[in-house]
């Protein structure tokens, strides 16, 4: 009777879980059973773990043969469990030495041949190992890079299961060319990316249009008020709602928002490409994702595909892709009410907790949301003379799509007016480009992070509201027409909180160590659209 056993991960949203994988080996007829809640693609992992054995030149042992994934609970799926499984065989059938692989974490599928195939969630299914104490994995040689980003833990990339049985018998390791033909991709990296995805998250373009042309924020001509609405949104982390009528530049001034977020941390880019590599939005050669994504639904996404779902257990939505960069919700009330509503909870908390019977998966999910609506069906509402035929009940009915506890939660909403002739054909003065802004926003970061330092918040958004009336004041009769306005019901306590916080970043955009009485009519006017004077003084922090 042989024995051994080796490690992998299973992963469950994006956390990993490490699980033992057992071989054992009794005499009788030969047969090939695998228990452990494995689903339908792990089971198929019998037919291409015995080809992939014998191809590589070792024997199959022609013995009962029964593989045990422990702990048995956890449901386990996919095919990255190929590369542990055939270590754990051989291991029992003494080709390799069982205690070579018993604290070896392998991560990776296995082809017919014994070539070793890239996986989704290298980087998650790594840190899960790295926290429970593993310090050796084993990965296909085009994942290693990803691996190799977990600090602690020594990455082996392997090209085929030849070489990792070389190298774990002490024998000579065999070359594995790559078999490419002219001009034709590696084939193997096929699984690392799932197509038609769903989503458009601007990893894979580096921000650029077709023609190369990184968005800069010079190219929108006027709208002072959403430029300054957009550079508060990105110092504080403020959801933004941009409404005017079809060519103001509403997405215009949303797709050129990432590029002013200052660049992701260390953590926050780990974040940022586990979640990637889990839904295979990760593109290849790119192991580690630093610049904030972007992700903008079609208005016909599902509730599913916006906040997490699928099949058996739940992959990350649209809001976990957008983590720690911009979601742009383009003709918002065009979704479906469902969908928009779903969206509170993350709003709040940062997170998703999505509920399957298959079980219950927790997604991060911190993001800037920008909302870009028409202010009625034909668009045409607030322009003078420009003949809207929409009743006023199809106006209102139109409105009311974007739900009051929603609105609720955005600080920022802004009427993006059409631009004026001498600003369209460049007679208005130079607009600021993205680089002078992204400027002040970094600045406007460190003197929050200064402030923030020490408490579990990292920008003025995520401040409740309790911490700035009682550690962070205002200065003396800055809060005079905040208070005014929610007398008069114009504000909700909520509401409040949140001027409170927009008036904070304008006051860190402005170099000041605390709000004063026009960074308050600033953010008043921001969330309440009543024009108090303060956007046009703003201009030049824009």
């Amino acid at each position: 009777m042989g024995f051994a056993r080796a490690c992998s991960v299973a992963l469950v949203g994006v956390e990993g879980v490490v699980v033992e994988v057992q071989a054992d080996l009794e005499p009788g007829v030969a047969a090939f059973t695998l228990v452990g809640l494995p689903d339908k693609s792990l089971v198929e992992s019998r037919d291409r773990v015995r080809a992939a054995v014998v191809n590589s030149g070792a024997e199959w042992p022609q013995k009962k043969l029964t593989v045990g994934l422990s702990p048995a609970s956890v449901p386990k799926s996919g095919s990255g469990f190929d590369l542990a499984v055939a270590s754990a065989v051989l291991g029992a059938a003494e080709r390799i030495d069982p205690s070579a692989i018993a604290d070896l974490v392998l991560i990776g599928e296995l082809g017919l041949d014994g070539r070793v195939r890239p996986v989704r969630g290298v980087l998650p299914a790594v840190l899960a190992a790295a926290e429970a104490g593993y310090r050796q994995v084993v990965v296909p040689e085009q994942t290693a890079g990803e691996a190799s980003l977990v600090p602690g833990v020594s990455v082996l990339g392997v090209r085929s299961l030849r070489q990792l049985i070389a190298v774990l018998a002490g024998e000579p390791v065999p070359e594995e060319p790559r078999e490419l033909g002219q001009g034709r991709p590696d084939a193997t990296l096929a699984g690392l990316m799932v197509p038609g995805a769903g989503v458009s998250t601007g990893l894979a373009g580096g921000g650029r249009d077709g023609g190369g042309h990184r968005p800069d924020l010079a190219d929108v001509a006027g709208q002072a008020a959403a430029r300054t609405a957009l550079e508060v949104a990105a110092a504080g982390g403020h959801h933004l709602l941009l409404q005017g009528p079809p060519g103001a530049g509403k997405t215009m001034l949303a797709e050129r928002l990432p590029a002013v977020l200052p660049p992701l941390t260390r953590q926050e880019s780990l974040e940022v490409t586990a979640v990637h590599s889990v839904a295979g939005t990760l593109p290849p050669g790119e192991p580690l994702v630093r610049a904030a994504p972007y992700c903008a639904p079609h208005h016909s996404a599902t509730m599913q595909s916006l906040v997490g779902g699928g099949n058996g257990l739940p992959r990350p939505g649209a809001v976990s892709l957008a983590h720690h960069g911009v979601l742009f919700l383009d003709e918002a009330p065009e979704f479906s009410g469902r969908a928009l509503d779903a969206l509170r909870q993350p709003l709040e908390s940062g997170h998703v907790v999505v509920a399957r019977s298959a079980g219950v998966v927790r997604l991060p999910a911190r993001f800037l949301m920008i909302l870009a609506a028409n202010p009625c069906p034909c668009g045409r509402h607030t322009l003078q003379g420009a003949g809207c035929e929409c009743p006023p009940s199809v106006i209102r009915r139109y409105q009311s799509r974007l739900s009051g506890p929603l609105l609720d939660r955005v600080d920022l909403r802004v009427e993006v007016r059409p631009v004026h002739r001498t600003d369209l054909m460049g007679q208005g003065g130079g607009s600021e480009s993205t680089a002078t802004v992204a400027a002040r926003v970094r600045e406007a970061r460190a003197r929050s992070a200064a402030r923030l330092e020490g408490t579990p918040w990292s920008v003025n958004s995520e401040v409740p509201g309790h911490e700035l009336r009682t550690r962070w004041l205002a200065a003396p009769g800055a809060l005079a027409a905040a208070e005014h306005d929610l007398e008069r019901g114009m504000l909700t306590a909520r509401g409040l909180d949140r001027v409170l916080r927009v008036a904070w970043t304008a006051a860190d955009l402005a170099g000041r160590d605390r709000p004063e009485a026009r960074d308050v009519d600033l953010a008043l006017e921001l969330r309440t659209g009543i024009s108090r004077g303060a956007t046009a003084a703003a201009g030049g922090v824009s």
